[in-house]
């Protein structure tokens, strides 16, 4: 029981974690002016590219970050 919980646990954490960078990284990239860069009447297509961007290096950042985690983790192991 206590494996399934804290495989719940690790669930729980990477969702949030997750969550939280996407939040950081659409508000950091708000920042940026894209509509300079884009084509005029491509509005739809300029939103859904700023979701997929925010998406990617929001989950790329907690990746690391959730990587990060478990191996700080696992260094107690080098003493053992």
């Amino acid at each position: 029981m206590i494996d399934g919980m804290n495989i719940g646990q690790q669930a729980l954490i990477s969702i949030i974690s997750h969550l939280i960078f996407i939040g950081f990284t659409f508000w950091a990239l708000q920042a940026l002016h894209f509509d300079k860069l884009l084509s005029a009447g491509r509005v739809f297509q300029a939103r859904i590219l700023y979701i997929f961007l925010t998406i990617a290096i929001g989950s790329s950042v907690s990746n690391f970050f959730l990587d990060y985690l478990h191996w700080s983790r696992q260094l107690q192991y080098i003493f053992k």
